[in-house]
This record gives structure tokens, sequence and C-alpha cells, in this order.
């Protein structure tokens, strides 16, 4: 595939100049002990001679073995979003234990030490999931600061959930010293005994939609009542750790990340709880001995190439909306241009051949079973889609680590043939139009058409158009445009995620509605969607300024997304329009409001 072009804005440009993080100093690269690379250059600042007495006598005390391993041994903080109380991370902490453990046998000191997370399926609807997105800054910002106040040599990895891996990627590309994803790992389906199917956290909302507007029933039992249904999903939606299961934003970035090169072969598909899992963790531990000796850092992976691979994986197997906001965080941190203009021209390219959750009927479990992501390279490789020349954390190229994995089985459905495609271009597509100037993100599958047409229905908070949804008051009988505005970055504050009202939607079969917003959604989500509008309202976009009433054309054709109103109308209601006041000031959301940068440019807080 050719490599899209950058666009050349000046505004774009000077989002995406190389940030510059502070450098310590380190033994030169290239210098060499004993005859091989040294690979404790970073922590041999603290460890050489008796400049730093208290550096060492600290080290001793938290289990440096003798004087041979603080002169000579590396030192790899082996970093973990591990939390009890989400079950897509509840386990990292033993997957942390294993890494460090193997480590150390390599030779080298292991620290071991975790970052915080945020639940978005526990906290999706409500005023908690506000939190949720800034939380990718907490746990960049947390790793560049142990790996960089630590003087660690190396760091390996684990996250779990959602806005983990893109917060470990871009702590990578600040630090830029070797280091390894491991993947936590996705959950296995759960079951629902009242409807004899497998279901996951999804069919939990896309449930609460059908019982709001009372379509909640089984097919094999009408003694089964709709709170029964309900309390069979809340129960069994979720069998234990793992991230959620379909090809949501959690196993969407891990997916891209996998194709990028900076996990072990299949560390995206392997299911969570699996023997292979573990081994995974051996297998890190010798991978990240490889990147020292061969001095492979974050930034020789995150190249171009690495980010063209991701989107193409992104739009293959039908991935989240939000791995355009991370994506394009991850590149800002590493200092490639990378702009949403490349997005559109990947999706003109790329078809959608996944029957996947939440559009498809598969999970990733299920995906694992047949080959996972290294078989599916193996076709976009032999099709000339996928770039297996760029080099990955084993010290090989991506074609050379996918090449002992099979080829992708006959007779298999869960990946349609390159010419049978679902859709014959990618599912994200980039809208502009005199609602999102600054560009818009939509998640068009195809199965919804490619066009829509509505009143607009215009709703200040998530919180109305959830109220709204429950009370069962969105009608059947027109074609309307819900408008949920001030849930950007700033003035979610946050962009929280609507999985709760685009799923109620689809469970109710709402189908006469679509959906746009200046927040945005979960990888969940499916349906006419938007989101992402930019400018946000919070700082006078024109999304800030819809009436109800007003008739909005999404057009996924045109690339399009526009009110009927006239420019000088625009222009009149914006004179009028007057900022509401902040409803958080102060705290970690009234700092994040502060230095956040817009959708477009990946909702980043060090570029702005």
């Amino acid at each position: 595939m050719d490599a899209p072009s950058s666009s050349n804005s000046e505004d774009q440009q000077q989002q995406l100049q190389e940030p510059r993080y502070l450098d310590f100093p380190h033994l030169p690269d290239g210098t060499m002990r004993d005859g091989k690379l040294a690979l404790n250059k970073y922590s041999s600042i603290l460890t050489n001679g008796h400049d730093f007495p208290g550096a060492q006598a600290m080290l001793y005390a938290a289990g440096v073995p003798n004087k041979v391993a603080m002169k000579t041994s590396p030192q790899v903080g082996v970093a973990s979003v591990w939390w009890e109380g989400n079950p897509c991370n509840m386990h990292l902490l033993d997957l942390g234990k294993t890494v460090k453990d193997a480590i150390q046998k390599q030779g080298m000191l292991a620290w071991q030490y975790n970052t915080i997370g945020v639940s978005d399926g526990i906290t999706m609807g409500g005023d908690g999931m506000r939190f949720s997105l800034q939380t990718r800054e907490i746990i960049a910002d947390s790793i560049e600061t142990v790996t960089c106040a630590q003087h660690h040599d190396a760091c390996v990895a684990i996250p779990g959930c959602d806005k983990n891996m893109p917060g470990c990627i871009m702590a990578f590309a600040r630090h830029n010293r070797p280091s390894i994803m491991v993947y936590g790992g996705t959950i296995q389906p759960g079951y629902s005994e009242t409807l004899r199917k497998p279901i996951n956290i999804s069919s939990c909302y896309e449930a609460q939609g059908a019982y709001a507007y009372k379509t909640l029933n089984s097919p094999h039992d009408s003694k089964i009542t709709p709170d029964e249904i309900m309390d069979d999903f809340e129960q069994h939606a979720c069998p234990g750790a793992g991230a959620c299961g379909g090809m949501y934003t959690a196993n969407t970035m891990s997916t891209s990340i996998e194709a990028m090169g900076l996990t072990l072969p299949n560390s995206s598909c392997t299911p969570a709880t699996s023997p292979a899992k573990m081994r995974e963790c051996v297998k890190a531990a010798a991978a990240i001995k490889v990147c020292m000796e061969k001095n492979i850092r974050p930034k020789d992976l995150l190249t171009r190439a690495a980010f063209d691979n991701a989107l193409v994986m992104m739009m293959i197997l039908g991935g989240s909306t939000n791995a355009v906001l991370h994506l394009l965080a991850m590149a800002g941190s590493a200092g490639v241009p990378l702009a949403l203009d490349d997005i559109q021209r990947v999706s003109n390219k790329i078809p959608f051949i996944a029957d996947l959750a939440p559009s498809g009927k598969y999970f990733v479990a299920d995906l694992y079973e047949i080959g996972g992501i290294p078989s599916v390279m193996k076709l976009l490789c032999a099709a000339k889609l996928l770039n297996g020349s760029i080099m990955t954390v084993t010290g090989k190229t991506l074609a050379e680590n996918i090449e002992p994995f099979p080829s992708l089985p006959q007779g298999q459905e869960i990946i349609r043939s390159l010419d049978n495609p679902i859709k014959a271009t990618g599912h994200i597509e980039i809208l502009r139009g005199n609602l999102a100037p600054g560009g818009a993100v939509a998640k068009i599958t195809g199965k919804e058409g490619l066009k829509f047409v509505g009143k607009a229905r215009v709703f200040n908070k998530e919180h109305e158009l959830n109220d709204a949804l429950t009370r069962g008051l969105i009608p059947r009988n027109e074609n309307l445009v819900l408008v949920v505005r001030y849930e950007g970055p700033k003035g979610g504050p946050g962009m929280p995620e609507q999985l709760k009202a685009s799923a109620a939607l689809m469970g109710a079969k709402l189908t006469n509605v679509a959906l746009i917003t200046d927040g945005r959604y979960s990888g969940a989500s499916h349906g006419f969607i938007v989101g992402h509008i930019c400018p946000e309202a919070a700082v006078g976009g024109p999304v800030a300024v819809v009436r109800d009433g007003d008739v909005i054309t999404i057009d996924a054709q045109s690339n399009t997304i526009s009110m009927d109103v006239g420019d000088e109308e625009i222009a009149a209601r914006l004179r009028e329009w007057k900022a509401p006041t902040p409803h958080v000031t102060r705290g970690v959301l009234a700092k994040y409001a502060k230095l956040v940068g817009d959708a477009s440019h990946g909702a980043m807080t060090d570029l702005f």
C-alpha cells in the first residue's frame, strides 16, 4: 500500500513537531564492557563508583543481592496497570510477577511497579467516565516518571484496559529506552442461559435499551421476565479476567500495536487466562534482553510505516473510533507526522473483513482459535496491504515473526476473504462540514447505510439523553439526529464515552436515529454514530449553536456532516453564544481541561 501523505497545514505541523523530553546522561551508545554492549548504560549512573552511595544503599535494601549485581546488572522496570476492581486489570499483578521472575533468570534486576486504571465498563454512563481518558496521560506520566527517575535501563509494560495500551506506548516514546508491551489479554465470551447465546459487556447495555422500550424477551420461554433476563446478563456477561472480548478499544489497540512490532507475536489475541499468556510473559524477558543487546528502542519502531500498519489493522478488523484518538496521540509523542487526512486515505483503500463484535458475530477469543493476529497478518502481507519489513521487539522483522504461524484455515467465517468484504472500504470515516470544520470521526460499517438525514434533537449533556432513553422518550416515527454536546475533551471534561446511549439505541432498535457528539464512543458502540466533533461546543464550535429542528445530513460517501443553516446564520448564532461556566474548577479534571488539546490532534496534554 502506498504510504499516505501527511497534511502540510501550519497548524498540524506545529502540533506534530517532535516533542522534546528531558535527556538523562548515560553511557554512550555502543559502549562495550567485556566485549559486549553495556546493558546498564542508564542505571550505571547510580551504581558505578561511589558518586551516589545513598542510592546504592537503598538499592541494596530493595533487593540487589551483591556488589557484582550492583555494578554490572541492568535494571528493568516491570510496569503493570494492575488493580483489583476491573476484570481487564485484576490479573496483571500476577503477569508482572511472572515477567519479573523471568527477567531475573536472565541475569538482570527487575523492579515491579504499577500505575492507575479506570474501568470504562463500570463508569460508563456516569460521571466516573469523565476520568477515563485522562488516565491515558497519567499512565504515560507514571511510566515515564519511574523509568527516568529510577534510571531504569529498559521497560516491560503490562496493560489491560482501553487507555492502558496507548498510555504505555506514549511513555515508551518519551523515555525511548528498550521496551516491550505485554497485553493482559482478552476475556472469554459469556453465555446467557435465558437467550441461549454468547454475550459480553456490550450485550448488557443493548439489553438495557430493549428493557426501557419493553421489547426484551426470551424467544425460548415466554415465562422468563425482562428482569430475569437482565439479571442473567449482569451475572454472566463477564466470566473472568481479561479485557472486553469484541473488537472494542482494548483489542483494537492491542492488535494495532502488535502490527507495529511492539509486542511479541499473538500477544493481542492470547486470552488472559490461558497458559499461553503466562508463557508469553516468560518470553518477554528474553525479548527485552535482545532489545537491549541490539539497542532497539521504541522510536526505532514507532515509524510512519509502523503507524500505517496500525491503521490497516484497525480498518481490516473493524476497530474502535478511539483508535483514531490514541494513534494520533502516540504519533505525537513519537514525533511522527500523522493527521486525520492520513486516516481517511487508509480507509479509502482498505476493506473491512472481520465479523467481530460489536457489529459482528464473533469474539477475539474465537480469532485466537484460528491462528490469531499473526495468521491475519500473513493474509495482509501476502496481499501487500501490510508492511512485513518493519523491525520488531524480537530483533526480527514482522514478516519473520509471523512466518511460523499457520495461514487462516479454509472454511472459517471470522475473517472474510479480501474479495468478499463486509465493506469494500474502511468503516472509520473522517467527516467535515459546517458542523465539524476541524473534523469528526464516524464509525459506519455499511450495515446502517451510508447516508442519514434527520432533524436535530439537542442534549447539552450525555445524562440528558440517557434519561430520555430510559424513559422511552425518543420516538420511532421520524428521522432524528440526536446531538450530545459539551462532552468534548475540555467540555466534558474528559470526553466521556457514550456506550450507554448508543447501545440503548441498538437494543431498542431505533433505526430511525443517528447519534452525533463532540464526545466519543466505546469500541463496543455501533450504529450510525459520529463523534470527536471538532471544534467542540465548549470552545465555541458550530455544534454549540445547533437548534432543535435543524436538519442535519451525515454522508459517508462525500465525507460530510452539515446542518441546513447558512454561514451567516451560524456566525450570528455564535456571536450570541456564551461559553457555559465550567462545572469542574478544581482537581484533576480541571487540570486536564486546562491542558488538553483538541480531539483532532489526539486530545494530548503535552502538545498544546
